[in-house]
């Protein structure tokens, strides 16, 4: 079994992060834990598995992750989309499809969070307690471009345009971009126009209608994206999730 749930952040926190959630997972009959499939969505995560203790950092992925879950509680903080960096203290792209230990980012500060969280005896606290963990780890002020960047990436303009409405020429779009979400401004439209279309998807509108409300050309357009972002055809990708 594996149930997933999320819970909105204090209002102090909204500037830096979208939520907290945790993820109980329960052995399968074999002695493992389910096999799921993580797919891009411009997110950033810190991590805590409490039956190991481990603590680590899930990048912004551009391909889907697939991987056995342990059994366990696993509870998360996630950033909001561009602000990791602000919050971690390295570039985004840094992190790019990768899973990396937080003790390879903050090195001594990692010790006594893991005590922190061991200590817990609940969901809630340990979520309370990584999320404060993460907010007192805040590096650098966020990008300022960041929230422009995303409203310009999801109405779906041209890169050029992008940068002009900001002031940077095309070159230092793409370091800013990097730095704040992992890819380039026209990976980042694609991934957001992806989670938008499974979005709508998941709340039961037909795939012809995704395509058309989500920017694609067709649905066959829409197909051909979520094989190369997921690895899966959107109707078995929905199934499977």
């Amino acid at each position: 079994m594996d149930r997933y749930l999320e819970r909105p952040v204090p209002a102090v926190a909204r500037g830096l992060l979208s939520c907290v959630w945790s993820r109980h997972v329960t052995a399968l009959p074999a002695g493992g834990g389910p096999v799921v499939r993580i797919v891009p969505d411009a997110c950033v995560d810190v991590i805590w598995h409490r039956e190991s203790g481990s603590l680590f950092v899930a990048g912004p992925d551009t391909r889907a992750h697939v991987s056995a879950l342990a059994p366990g509680e696993l509870v998360g903080v996630r950033f909001r989309t561009g602000r990791s960096a602000a919050g971690l203290g390295v570039p985004a792209d840094a992190l790019r499809d990768e899973r990396h230990d937080l003790a390879q980012l903050w090195a001594r500060r990692v010790a006594p969070i893991a005590e922190a969280l061991a200590s817990t005896g609940s969901t809630a606290q340990a979520q309370a307690v990584l999320g404060s963990a993460v907010l007192a780890g805040v590096r650098t002020d966020p990008d300022p471009a960041v929230p422009e960047l995303l409203r310009l990436a999801r109405d779906g303009s041209r890169v050029g345009a992008m940068a002009d409405a900001i002031g940077l020429t095309e070159r230092q779009l793409h370091r800013r971009c990097l730095a704040a979400f992992g890819y380039g401004a026209k990976t980042l439209q694609r991934v957001l126009r992806f989670d938008r279309a499974m979005r709508l998807a998941r709340e039961g509108t037909e795939l012809a209608d995704v395509a058309y409300r989500a920017g694609y050309a067709d649905q066959a357009h829409l197909s051909r994206e979520v094989r190369a972002l997921a690895g899966l055809s959107p109707t078995r990708l929905l199934t499977a999730a």
